[in-house]
């Protein structure tokens, strides 16, 4: 198999139930090349530009008035091939514009003067030229669209309606909190790069709905687009081989976030400090803490796509009908799971990452954050840990602590009220066992919420309720933070560097971001996306999360980016799964815990 596969096409983005995720997305879209289908990036936007030319065609059919001749249709020509992808000149647009060739070309010419095209070369000489919609002309259309549809609902939608929701709509002004932020526009100029741009990325959700869009982008930047998906642990390995490589075979890497200490350290990441403004808006508007995470010893190396914190999810109706509140601590959760643990009516009481290594790794750091203890002995900060900064000491594991032994404790009590198979479950699977039906509670990355959130034949879906890790006595409410965040290799061909920050500025920004929740995402690690009243419609989680950002519920120090991060995540994986197995003892767990990852710490020098 060629080293730059094509992802696996999903269904239909404009399908918002995602049929089962549009398979398993921890490696299934590694696979299989098909043939992509694309479909508009914005659907709402695509209907109502059908609307505004239909109904201009009506008027003109129907009333008597006199005509004049309309851009509407030249515009809606060139606003649909936007959102498709496709190329448009100045032949093609005069074509389908309805007016006669001499006449559409004045148009054109006269539009393009009024800032509302860009006429972009095609070739290095500037004889051709492609024709796009301006970022004004974008916006313009958002926000007639937001007047149509507001208008359309006090006047003859639903002004009869006790049932409708109010408008926000009130003589041409809004009371949206928000900002409707318009589709991405084009680049004045195509990426100056020889041959396609080249991104290696994670197989989920976020980077699925970027495959449906690839036609888009294309567009954007001018270049076609060759894509990577792998599952985690062999895009940890492909990003660290790719550095060993004289030059980089990819110009853009989607790196978890806990990667960024290790693969900062061994030099495989460019710093993007001398090309990003730290206090631009642009940069103030994504989740400080999903730029922490991606930042090491000072320097930015990454720049945010997605923010997923882990939550607690349950069932609201299955709670609601055994009179149990929802839990706040880890005794309410013990509980909760015993009391709704019915294995013999096919409902487990909870659902988590149990499987041998980095799964369940990931679940003892989480929960001992909870427990009020980092795994390894952070600087005290406020409420929590500086996970950030970190020298001598403050690397020693702490697999020794009072949290450590309360953490294994309450996995091996919370062994007896899981679901079936625990003991080989991942992200997917326990996802998937929520959205089944399968248990009432269940450890979950929101990455995977749409498996519930947005499909509507789970008994989950509309029934799910979202809280931060239930805590320890000496612990507090906390969302550990993952997701990913976009980087570019160091080892990058030079003349390169210019065109491949361009690229990655553009498919994190926050337009487009909220295409990818339009096409089946649901996390955002930026303020404006989850603001945007058409994202908020789309699920409750995404408000819910945002607003966990701004009060610092979200930490990244469960999952400190230190270099040993994922050798520690493994180490505490494997004992603590031998603990649960019943082949070791919870003392012989974590002390063997301890030990080695003491070893791996002073092997490295830190103390």
């Amino acid at each position: 198999m060629s080293r730059m596969n094509s992802f696996q096409t999903p269904q239909p983005a404009g399908q918002r139930s995602i049929t089962a995720m549009r398979l398993k997305p921890e490696g299934p879209y590694e696979t299989a090349d098909v043939p992509r289908l694309f479909v508009p990036s914005n659907h709402r936007m695509a209907q109502f530009i059908d609307f505004v030319e239909q109904q201009e065609e009506e008027t003109r059919r129907t009333l008597s008035i006199k005509q004049g001749y309309s851009e509407i249709q030249l515009l809606a020509h060139l606003l649909r091939n936007h959102l498709s992808g496709k190329m448009t000149t100045s032949s093609s647009l005069a074509g389908n514009s309805g007016l006669t060739y001499g006449t559409a070309i004045r148009a054109i010419e006269d539009i393009i003067k009024r800032g509302l095209i860009v006429k972009r070369p095609r070739t290095a000489t500037g004889k051709s030229f492609s024709l796009h919609p301006t970022h004004k002309l974008l916006t313009e259309w958002q926000e007639l669209a937001r007047r149509t549809r507001s208008l359309i609902d006090t006047t003859i939608g639903f002004e009869n309606d006790q049932n409708a929701a109010p408008t926000n709509y009130y003589f041409g002004s809004s009371y949206a909190t928000g900002e409707t932020l318009a589709p991405p526009g084009v680049l004045d100029t195509r990426l100056v790069i020889s041959g396609s741009l080249r991104i290696l990325v994670h197989a989920d959700p976020t980077f699925m709905a970027m495959n449906v869009l690839r036609k888009q982008f294309e567009s954007e930047f001018g270049v076609s687009i060759k894509s990577r998906a792998l599952s985690i642990d062999r895009l940890r390995d492909e990003i660290l081989n790719n550095a060993k490589r004289k030059t980089s075979d990819y110009d853009l890497i989607a790196c978890d976030l806990p990667w960024f200490g290790e693969l900062a350290q061994k030099g495989a990441l460019l710093s993007l400090d001398s090309m990003m403004d730290p206090n631009s808006r642009d940069i103030r508007d994504i989740h400080p803490v999903a730029m922490a995470s991606a930042r090491y010893q000072g320097r930015q190396y990454g720049l945010p796509v997605q923010t997923t914190p882990e939550l607690l999810v349950y069932r609201r109706d299955i709670f609601a009908d055994a009179g149990i509140n929802p839990p706040d601590t880890i005794e309410q959760t013990l509980a909760a799971a015993k009391s709704l643990h019915d294995p013999f009516s096919g409902l487990s009481g909870m659902a988590w990452n149990a499987g041998r290594g980095t799964p369940l790794g990931h679940s003892f750091l989480f929960v001992m954050a909870a427990f009020g203890q980092a795994v390894i002995n952070l600087r005290h900060v406020g409420a929590g840990f500086d996970g950030e900064n970190v020298s001598g000491e403050e690397f020693r594991p702490m697999f020794n602590s009072d949290a450590a032994l309360q953490t294994a404790a309450y996995f091996k009590e919370l062994l007896q009220y899981s679901a079936r198979g625990i003991l080989t479950m991942s992200w997917f699977e326990r996802a998937q066992c929520f959205a089944d039906g399968k248990c009432a509670m269940a450890y979950c990355a929101t990455l995977l919420s749409p498996l519930f959130e947005t499909e509507s034949s789970s008994p989950a879906y509309g029934n799910t309720g979202y809280l931060p890790h239930p805590h320890g006595p000496a612990g507090s409410p906390i969302a550990p933070i993952g997701g990913y965040a976009v980087a570019i290799p160091s080892n990058i061909a030079p003349e390169r560097i210019n065109s491949i920050w361009t690229a990655l500025t553009s498919i994190t920004s926050a337009p487009a971001i909220k295409l990818y929740i339009e096409n089946g995402s649901l996390v955002s690690p930026r303020f404006s996306v989850s603001m945007d009243p058409e994202v908020k419609a789309i699920s409750p989680l995404i408000s819910i999360v945002d607003e966990m950002a701004r009060f610092e519920t979200l930490q990244m120090w469960p999952r400190p980016p230190v270099p040993e991060i994922t050798e520690i995540i493994a180490i505490a994986g494997e004992e603590i799964h031998d603990m649960l197995s019943g082949a070791k003892s919870i003392k012989q767990a974590l002390e063997n815990s301890q030990n080695r990852a003491d070893t791996l710490m002073r092997a490295n020098g830190h103390y």
